[in-house]
């Protein structure tokens, strides 16, 4: 079983062949194939977070996406941010998360600390 580091595009690519070979008839755990696609994968997982990082979202996004995800309204939000006309404020941007907000927030919704610890895109000018 001859594997390398993926160091090019092109080691890149020839890894992502083989492994969507994979992919149409996945092998069984623990088999030599299985053990090589589990290391290819990781491989190009690795090579994937270095060369095409994904930027996490923005936390007023972050907070709507969990909100369409849950069919949750800024209602539901209160007890984790304050009176409604504060969740507003949030939401459209006019004011910024607190530490316990965003605490909050990750306890009680499970949103990610990581992406409501950011600072807030600013809203377009009008």
């Amino acid at each position: 079983m001859e594997i390398r580091p993926i160091h090019t595009e092109e080691d890149y690519k020839a890894a992502l062949r083989e492994v969507s070979a994979y992919f149409d008839s996945e092998p069984a755990p623990g088999s030599p194939d299985g053990d090589r696609f589990e290391i290819l994968l990781t491989l190009v997982e690795a090579y994937e977070a270095k060369h095409y990082p994904i930027d996490l979202p923005d936390p007023v996004e972050a907070i709507k996406f969990r909100m369409d995800q849950g069919g949750l309204t800024p209602k539901d939000l209160v007890p984790a941010i304050g009176r409604l006309n504060r969740v507003y404020e949030i939401l459209n941007r006019k004011r910024p998360l607190t530490l316990n907000m965003i605490w909050k927030l990750h306890q009680q919704f499970g949103i990610p600390a990581e992406c409501l610890i950011q600072p807030p895109k600013l809203p377009l000018a009008a």
